[in-house]
């Protein structure tokens, strides 16, 4: 087997935890949890319907019509001004702790993330976690306008790093990802955070890790 010659890395999930958002919600809710889990249900939903439906809007304006939607779903109430600041949590969403050591550890060759994310909030999640230099290329799908699991973002790493998929690793804590990812042509590192089992969609990771110290150099 060909040896690694980079990394590609999905954003929220895996690098930054989407439910750091939880306290943010307490403002508006008893249970920020259940407001967070499903918040992030509706959003991944709304990302693969747009796609089916050839309807992209960006990630940002995914994200608040996840929002809007979950706050009504949840019987909820919440001023224009708590709408906004849970927005914002999500341009400032928590690093999980083993990030930066294992993007460190993996320096000397290309390391990339390749994200549903707009533009402007992997921007702001990268710098904001300080993880600017320990990426050479942060890949947004807004460059062709629709969401994972389409071969058409996917092959936007190899296009980026100049590397053949089979050559880079691409390294995701999100099942379907995976799958995706796989069914490319990636190599395929799962960062199994929550013992989930494996997706039933034909395609396995190459490796199972729980956090991203354990994954191979």
């Amino acid at each position: 087997m060909s040896p690694i010659r980079g990394y590609v890395f999905d954003a929220y999930g895996t690098l930054f935890d989407v439910h750091s958002v939880v306290e943010a919600g307490r403002e508006v809710t008893s249970d920020p949890a259940t407001l967070s889990a499903t918040w992030r249900q509706k959003q991944l939903e709304y990302t693969w319907l747009r796609a089916l439906m050839g309807a992209y809007v960006d990630f940002w304006v995914v994200t608040e019509s996840a929002l809007r939607y979950t706050i009504r779903r949840l019987g909820l109430s919440a001023t224009e001004d708590q709408v906004r600041r849970l927005m914002e949590a999500y341009l400032a969403l928590a690093c999980f702790p083993e990030v930066a050591a294992a993007l460190e550890r993996l320096a000397g060759r290309p390391r990339a993330v390749l994200s549903n994310g707009a533009p402007k909030m992997l921007e702001a999640a990268v710098t904001g976690s300080g993880l600017t230099g320990h990426l050479e290329h942060v890949i947004s799908v807004d460059r062709v306008k629709t969401y994972k699991p389409s071969p058409r973002v996917y092959a936007l790493g190899p296009e980026t790093l100049g590397i053949p998929a089979g050559e880079l690793l691409f390294v995701s804590s999100n099942g379907w990802d995976v799958a995706g990812a796989k069914a490319f042509g990636y190599r395929v590192a799962w960062c199994n955070r929550t013992g989930a089992p494996e997706e039933e969609l034909g395609a396995r990771a190459d490796v199972v890790v729980g956090t991203l110290d354990q994954l191979p150099g």
